[in-house]
């Protein structure tokens, strides 16, 4: 009897979703104070949905290294009884309704049409997590086994969510939009990025869901900016100058309010830090 071969489904791939909507929240984030996909980051992979669950089990499989197969294959299978234990009810509920605010947000060409760095291996884990060994047997071995060596390389651990990848480094291929006008205005516009940007970037798209973590970062990069301008200031000869800068310095301290940092602040620190290079470069 013909067996049913695996078939991936990207637009229901749980990294893939949690991938494009942290892309979307860099793009965003860019261009205006706000971003819808934030909103729904924090709604549907908050702690205690189905797919906030089955995303760590994406995570766990796409960042963990080990140097032996059987030590992957372990890990695999304990993910694997993990992700049995999940609501598949829950799941299937979740992504449709995370993927219907999807498109009400967010052109759907745009958002799903994108270049995915480790597509492989996140549809593998999408295709493993959705079939039964004996639907495909030969496929499903092959599956596994494209996790594993993903788990087995020596190459540099790649992250889960690849906007990290983009604050690590520019790559030709990496950024928000598969279509290469976008891509190419996005590389641009924002390879200047300096590394406290990148940081910044990174911590709030990691702490999405740690809003304590986030403040805590936050709160300390001011008190840090606040220092730096207070040096940067004494190196400025014109008086007007200082003044001013010393009003905006007198002003930063308006980023630590609230218990959860807003898109608005994470804004304001970006151009706080624009403003240090600003002056670094005109007392050099």
């Amino acid at each position: 009897m013909l067996k049913n071969k695996m078939k991936h489904n990207k637009i229901k791939n749980t990294g893939i979703l949690f991938e494009l909507l942290t892309r979307q929240i860099t793009a965003d984030l860019m261009e205006t104070d706000t971003s819808k996909a934030v909103n729904l980051v924090k709604k549907y992979f908050k702690n205690g949905t189905e797919i906030g669950k089955e995303y760590q089990l994406y995570k766990i499989l796409t960042e963990t290294k080990y140097n032996t197969e059987s030590r992957a294959e372990t890990l695999v299978e304990a993910v694997l009884d993990s992700r049995k234990k999940l609501n598949n009810t829950s799941i299937r509920r979740e992504k449709y309704n995370l993927i219907k605010e999807v498109r009400e947000s967010y052109q759907e060409k745009d958002f799903f049409n994108t270049k995915i760095n480790n597509y492989k291996v996140l549809a593998s884990i999408y295709n493993l997590f959705q079939h039964k060994e004996e639907v495909a047997p030969d496929e499903y071995v092959a599956t596994k086994f494209t996790i594993i060596e993903g788990i087995t390389s020596t190459a540099k651990a790649h992250k889960t969510n690849k906007t990290y990848d983009y604050l690590k480094k520019q790559e030709k291929d990496l950024r928000m939009l598969a279509y290469s006008t976008l891509v190419e205005k996005f590389n641009k516009k924002y390879s200047n990025l300096t590394p406290k940007q990148k940081k910044l970037i990174k911590e709030y798209i990691n702490n999405i869901s740690n809003t304590n973590k986030l403040r805590e970062y936050v709160d300390g990069e001011v008190e840090e900016v606040k220092d730096t301008l207070k040096s940067q200031i004494k190196k400025v000869d014109d008086k007007v100058t200082q003044i001013k800068l010393t009003e905006v310095m007198n002003q930063i301290d308006g980023l630590k309010k609230g218990n959860v940092v807003s898109d608005k602040q994470v804004v304001s620190m970006m151009r706080y830090y624009e403003l240090i290079g600003e002056i670094d470069d005109v007392a050099n």
